[in-house]
Protein backbone atom coordinates (compact mmCIF):
# COMPACT_ATOMS: atom_id res chain seq x y z
CA UNK A 1 0.00 0.00 0.00
CA UNK A 2 3.01 2.34 0.81
CA UNK A 3 3.90 2.15 -3.05
CA UNK A 4 0.97 3.65 -4.21
CA UNK A 5 0.98 6.34 -1.34
CA UNK A 6 4.44 7.20 -2.28
CA UNK A 7 3.74 7.74 -6.17
CA UNK A 8 0.96 9.73 -5.48
CA UNK A 9 2.71 12.17 -3.20
CA UNK A 10 5.62 12.05 -5.82
CA UNK A 11 3.07 12.82 -8.55
CA UNK A 12 1.79 15.80 -6.56
CA UNK A 13 5.14 17.36 -6.35
CA UNK A 14 5.90 17.34 -9.70
CA UNK A 15 2.72 17.67 -11.16
CA UNK A 16 2.22 21.71 -13.23
CA UNK A 17 -0.48 23.58 -14.13
CA UNK A 18 -3.64 22.62 -14.59
CA UNK A 19 -5.09 22.50 -17.98
CA UNK A 20 -8.87 22.05 -19.65
CA UNK A 21 -6.94 18.69 -21.50
CA UNK A 22 -9.47 15.92 -21.07
CA UNK A 23 -6.78 13.34 -20.76
CA UNK A 24 -5.35 15.75 -17.86
CA UNK A 25 -9.19 15.99 -16.19
CA UNK A 26 -9.20 12.31 -16.22
CA UNK A 27 -6.13 11.21 -14.89
CA UNK A 28 -6.74 14.30 -11.92
CA UNK A 29 -10.31 12.16 -11.55
CA UNK A 30 -8.28 8.78 -10.96
CA UNK A 31 -5.56 10.78 -8.72
CA UNK A 32 -8.19 12.02 -6.26
CA UNK A 33 -9.96 8.28 -6.52
CA UNK A 34 -6.71 6.73 -5.55
CA UNK A 35 -5.67 9.16 -2.81
CA UNK A 36 -9.09 8.11 -1.06
CA UNK A 37 -8.43 4.81 -1.62
CA UNK A 38 -4.93 4.98 0.38
CA UNK A 39 -6.74 6.65 3.33
CA UNK A 40 -10.21 4.23 3.43
CA UNK A 41 -8.01 0.77 2.81
CA UNK A 42 -6.02 1.86 5.61
CA UNK A 43 -9.26 2.05 7.70
CA UNK A 44 -10.58 -1.16 6.40
CA UNK A 45 -7.31 -3.06 7.41
CA UNK A 46 -7.91 -1.85 10.93
CA UNK A 47 -11.64 -2.54 11.18
CA UNK A 48 -11.97 -5.82 9.12
CA UNK A 49 -14.52 -8.15 10.50
CA UNK A 50 -12.67 -11.63 12.12
CA UNK A 51 -15.00 -13.28 9.59
CA UNK A 52 -13.71 -11.73 6.28
CA UNK A 53 -10.46 -11.36 3.98
CA UNK A 54 -9.17 -8.82 1.33
CA UNK A 55 -6.81 -9.40 -1.45
CA UNK A 56 -5.21 -7.02 -2.92
CA UNK A 57 -3.84 -8.59 -6.13
CA UNK A 58 -1.38 -5.40 -7.18
CA UNK A 59 -0.88 -3.49 -4.52
CA UNK A 60 -0.85 -0.47 -6.76
CA UNK A 61 -4.22 -0.80 -7.91
CA UNK A 62 -6.39 -0.23 -5.12
CA UNK A 63 -9.36 0.14 -6.96
CA UNK A 64 -9.50 -3.36 -7.49
CA UNK A 65 -9.68 -5.53 -4.89
CA UNK A 66 -11.10 -9.66 -3.44
CA UNK A 67 -13.28 -9.50 -1.07
CA UNK A 68 -13.91 -13.63 0.61
CA UNK A 69 -16.55 -13.69 3.42
CA UNK A 70 -16.79 -16.85 5.90
CA UNK A 71 -19.94 -16.57 7.71
CA UNK A 72 -19.47 -17.77 11.78
CA UNK A 73 -23.29 -17.98 12.37
CA UNK A 74 -26.69 -18.02 10.61
CA UNK A 75 -27.83 -19.92 7.34
CA UNK A 76 -24.81 -19.93 6.09
CA UNK A 77 -22.20 -20.86 8.71
CA UNK A 78 -19.33 -22.61 7.70
CA UNK A 79 -19.33 -21.30 3.80
CA UNK A 80 -16.79 -19.22 1.46
CA UNK A 81 -18.19 -16.65 -0.32
CA UNK A 82 -16.09 -14.25 -2.81
CA UNK A 83 -16.22 -11.28 -3.88
CA UNK A 84 -14.85 -9.22 -6.49
CA UNK A 85 -14.71 -5.22 -5.91
CA UNK A 86 -14.17 -2.24 -8.68
CA UNK A 87 -13.90 1.53 -7.76
CA UNK A 88 -14.43 3.59 -10.99
CA UNK A 89 -12.83 6.79 -11.59
CA UNK A 90 -15.51 8.23 -10.49
CA UNK A 91 -15.35 7.07 -6.73
CA UNK A 92 -16.54 8.64 -4.50
CA UNK A 93 -19.40 9.87 -6.50
CA UNK A 94 -20.65 6.57 -7.39
CA UNK A 95 -20.54 3.78 -5.76
CA UNK A 96 -17.99 0.37 -6.10
CA UNK A 97 -19.04 -2.45 -8.30
CA UNK A 98 -19.26 -5.49 -6.71
CA UNK A 99 -20.28 -8.86 -7.67
CA UNK A 100 -20.18 -12.11 -6.32
CA UNK A 101 -18.03 -15.00 -7.56
CA UNK A 102 -19.54 -17.58 -5.65
CA UNK A 103 -22.62 -19.52 -6.69
CA UNK A 104 -24.93 -19.55 -3.71
CA UNK A 105 -28.64 -19.87 -2.98
CA UNK A 106 -29.50 -16.24 -1.60
CA UNK A 107 -32.41 -14.12 -1.72
CA UNK A 108 -30.77 -10.97 -2.30
CA UNK A 109 -27.35 -12.28 -4.71
CA UNK A 110 -28.59 -14.01 -8.37
CA UNK A 111 -26.97 -17.06 -9.55
CA UNK A 112 -24.97 -14.43 -11.99
CA UNK A 113 -23.50 -13.10 -8.75
CA UNK A 114 -25.40 -9.44 -8.76
CA UNK A 115 -26.48 -7.95 -5.61
CA UNK A 116 -28.81 -6.07 -3.94
CA UNK A 117 -27.48 -3.98 -1.08
CA UNK A 118 -29.02 -0.26 -0.46
CA UNK A 119 -25.45 1.44 -0.42
CA UNK A 120 -24.44 -0.32 -3.55
CA UNK A 121 -27.42 1.71 -5.26
CA UNK A 122 -26.11 4.85 -7.16
CA UNK A 123 -29.78 6.26 -6.54
CA UNK A 124 -32.41 5.50 -3.98
CA UNK A 125 -35.50 7.14 -3.00
CA UNK A 126 -35.12 5.97 0.66
CA UNK A 127 -31.98 7.81 1.76
CA UNK A 128 -30.18 4.06 2.02
CA UNK A 129 -28.13 4.26 -0.92
CA UNK A 130 -24.75 5.53 -1.86
CA UNK A 131 -23.17 8.78 -0.64
CA UNK A 132 -19.84 10.49 -0.53
CA UNK A 133 -19.74 10.18 3.07
CA UNK A 134 -19.07 5.95 2.92
CA UNK A 135 -16.35 4.23 2.41
CA UNK A 136 -15.07 1.13 0.96
CA UNK A 137 -15.22 -0.41 5.52
CA UNK A 138 -18.90 0.16 5.02
CA UNK A 139 -19.08 -1.56 1.57
CA UNK A 140 -17.15 -4.55 3.10
CA UNK A 141 -19.28 -4.81 6.64
CA UNK A 142 -22.39 -4.73 4.22
CA UNK A 143 -21.43 -7.66 2.43
CA UNK A 144 -20.58 -9.71 5.79
CA UNK A 145 -23.89 -8.73 6.93
CA UNK A 146 -25.58 -9.98 3.54
CA UNK A 147 -25.40 -13.38 5.63
CA UNK A 148 -26.41 -12.40 8.90
CA UNK A 149 -29.02 -8.98 10.24
CA UNK A 150 -29.06 -8.13 6.49
CA UNK A 151 -30.20 -11.21 5.09
CA UNK A 152 -33.53 -9.87 3.83
CA UNK A 153 -36.45 -12.44 2.53
CA UNK A 154 -39.30 -9.75 2.64
CA UNK A 155 -37.67 -7.84 -0.40
CA UNK A 156 -35.61 -10.78 -2.70
CA UNK A 157 -33.97 -10.11 -5.78
CA UNK A 158 -33.58 -13.57 -6.50
CA UNK A 159 -37.40 -14.44 -5.61
CA UNK A 160 -36.83 -17.93 -6.09
CA UNK A 161 -34.45 -18.42 -3.27
CA UNK A 162 -36.76 -16.44 -1.08
CA UNK A 163 -39.98 -18.72 -1.44
CA UNK A 164 -37.92 -22.02 -1.72
CA UNK A 165 -36.79 -20.89 1.95
CA UNK A 166 -40.37 -19.96 2.89
CA UNK A 167 -41.78 -23.50 1.32
CA UNK A 168 -38.65 -25.63 2.82
CA UNK A 169 -37.06 -24.01 5.72
CA UNK A 170 -34.70 -27.44 6.25
CA UNK A 171 -32.98 -26.33 3.20
CA UNK A 172 -29.70 -23.60 4.92
CA UNK A 173 -29.19 -26.46 7.02
CA UNK A 174 -27.78 -28.06 3.82
CA UNK A 175 -26.59 -24.97 1.84
CA UNK A 176 -24.49 -23.67 4.73
CA UNK A 177 -21.42 -26.20 4.56
CA UNK A 178 -21.19 -27.19 0.85
CA UNK A 179 -23.04 -24.75 -1.34
CA UNK A 180 -19.60 -22.27 -1.39
CA UNK A 181 -17.88 -25.58 -3.16
CA UNK A 182 -20.11 -24.94 -6.45
CA UNK A 183 -17.55 -22.54 -8.24
CA UNK A 184 -17.47 -19.26 -10.01
CA UNK A 185 -20.94 -17.86 -10.70
CA UNK A 186 -22.54 -18.96 -14.04
CA UNK A 187 -22.79 -16.66 -16.57
CA UNK A 188 -25.90 -17.33 -17.59
CA UNK A 189 -29.30 -18.37 -15.69
CA UNK A 190 -29.55 -21.93 -14.63
CA UNK A 191 -32.92 -23.66 -15.98
CA UNK A 192 -32.97 -25.52 -12.86
CA UNK A 193 -31.78 -23.43 -10.12
CA UNK A 194 -33.40 -25.53 -7.49
CA UNK A 195 -31.80 -28.75 -8.58
CA UNK A 196 -28.69 -27.29 -9.18
CA UNK A 197 -28.73 -25.67 -5.91
CA UNK A 198 -29.30 -29.21 -4.32
CA UNK A 199 -26.42 -30.87 -6.47
CA UNK A 200 -24.17 -27.63 -4.68
CA UNK A 201 -25.68 -28.63 -1.23
CA UNK A 202 -23.99 -32.12 -1.32
CA UNK A 203 -21.27 -32.98 -0.20
CA UNK A 204 -18.55 -34.20 -2.40
CA UNK A 205 -19.33 -38.28 -1.84
CA UNK A 206 -22.67 -37.80 -2.78
CA UNK A 207 -22.86 -35.36 -5.80
CA UNK A 208 -21.67 -38.27 -8.47
CA UNK A 209 -24.78 -40.32 -7.18
CA UNK A 210 -26.85 -37.20 -6.61
CA UNK A 211 -26.92 -36.58 -10.95
CA UNK A 212 -28.51 -39.94 -11.64
CA UNK A 213 -31.20 -38.67 -9.22
CA UNK A 214 -34.20 -37.26 -10.35
CA UNK A 215 -35.29 -33.52 -8.57
CA UNK A 216 -38.26 -34.55 -7.58
CA UNK A 217 -36.97 -37.29 -5.16
CA UNK A 218 -33.76 -35.36 -4.28
CA UNK A 219 -34.96 -34.07 -0.91
CA UNK A 220 -35.68 -37.54 0.01
CA UNK A 221 -31.87 -37.82 -0.58
CA UNK A 222 -30.75 -35.44 1.26
CA UNK A 223 -33.01 -35.97 3.73
CA UNK A 224 -31.44 -39.69 4.53
CA UNK A 225 -27.53 -37.99 4.61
Amino acid sequence: MLTLASKLKRDDGVRGPRTSNPASDSTRRVSVRDKLLVKEVAELEANLPCTCKVNFPDPNKLHYFQLTVIPDEGYYQGGKFQFETEVPDAYNMVPPKVKCLTRIWHPNITETGEICLSLLREHSIDGTGWAPTRTLKDVVWGLNSLFTDLLNFDDPLNIEAAEHHLRDKWYPLYSAQQISQAGPAVSTPLTNSVYVFFLTALPERHKKLSRSVPPATLQAVLLDL
